[in-house]
Order: C-alpha cells, then structure tokens, then sequence
C-alpha cells in the first residue's frame, strides 16, 4: 500500500484517486486559516509555482481540530486562500488528522512516519511512487523543504 492507493474528497465533495498523482513528488499539509502558521501558505504557493512544472504538488487539507483555526465552509476556505495567498495548489475537504475520527489518509501517514499531528502545517512528503519519505513539523518553513524537495524531483 502507498498513498497511490487512496481516495479523498475535493473541497467540491468530489472523489480524488491519489493515483492521479503517480510520478509526483507530493507535499501534504494540513492547514488552517486562522492559525499563526496560515501566513505559511505563502512560502507554500512559492514552493508550488517553483516546482510544479517539474512534477511538484501540494496537497491541502484543512483541519479544524486544533483550536478550531479552519472555520467556514469550503467555499469559505478556498475563497480567503485564494484571495490572501493567491494560492493554486490543489484543496481538499476538511479533515480530521487526529483520533479515532481521522481521516485514513492521515491514519496511514501517521503510520509510516509515527507520532500524533502536533498542529496546523504539519507536512509530509511524498516521493514519485507514492512512498512517504520525509516528515515535517508545523514549525518548519516551506523554504526549509527545498532540498528535499529537489532531491525527491531528481530522483
């Protein structure tokens, strides 16, 4: 099993095969839009119009569960992301990322790089087949991820 193997909602309610993604380094995030961290989004669509013509993708799902910082509806969500950030990587429902009620695909990365989602902006990244390679804290700045991120698009 891989992350190729899963299936998620868009922000539209519509099912997405990650298969799609086959041959993509991916980055998935959950985000918020009320969180000290949003203005990582950002440093996120740099990274994104950087890489993507050469295989690079972000994957955004936003999560409620830690202070209740991703409030509204999705239409909500993708407007203030859109509007503020100028951001056009791919968004996804909101999820849970903890507990018994956390989404499978966040089950699953939690599983191949251990330990609870600490807050908002947690990343993992994901190389060209569908492996979970690199696990980042909230914390960490989307510039920091560079050289993994080059290193998985060589590769």
């Amino acid at each position: 099993m891989n992350i190729h193997d899963f299936v998620v909602k868009d922000n539209k309610g519509n099912d997405v095969s990650l298969s799609e993604f086959k041959g993509k380094v991916l980055l998935i995030v959950n985000t918020a839009t009320r969180c000290g961290l949003t203005p990582q989004y950002e440093g996120l669509e740099s990274l994104y119009e950087k890489y993507k013509d050469q295989g690079f993708e972000i994957l955004d799902f936003p999560c409620n569960q830690f202070a209740f910082q991703a409030p509204g509806s999705a239409e909500k969500i993708d407007s203030f992301c859109t509007l503020k950030y100028n951001t056009k990587f791919r968004r996804f429902e909101k999820i849970k990322v903890n507990g018994k009620d956390a989404a499978p695909l966040y089950q699953y990365l939690k599983e191949q790089k251990p330990g609870r989602i600490e807050w908002n902006f947690a990343k993992f990244l994901i190389d060209k087949n569908g492996e979970v390679q690199e696990r980042f804290s909230p914390q960490a700045k989307p510039e920091t991820l560079v050289p993994s991120i080059e290193k998985y698009l060589a590769s």
